[in-house]
């Protein structure tokens, strides 16, 4: 079984949270029938900016990881 490093559980839970966080806010609007537009912007803008910061972190690492063992 292959060991995840903390990069990739970071997208893993990035991916997570922006799942869990779309079902809780789709289920509170349509109680409520308020959207809160503000809030999933900011909360896709950061997770989503942080995912491709890590995503690319992760590509980097493995390729310095890569070229080390050779």
């Amino acid at each position: 079984m292959k060991k995840l490093n903390g990069l990739d559980k970071y997208v893993i839970f990035s991916i997570s949270f922006l799942v869990i966080y779309t079902i809780a806010e789709f289920i509170t609007s349509t109680i409520t029938g308020i959207e809160k537009s503000t809030l999933t912007v900011s909360v896709f803008g950061f997770f989503g900016s942080a995912e491709l910061i890590t995503a690319g972190l992760i590509k980097i690492f493995k390729i310095t990881k890569e070229g080390n063992n050779e």
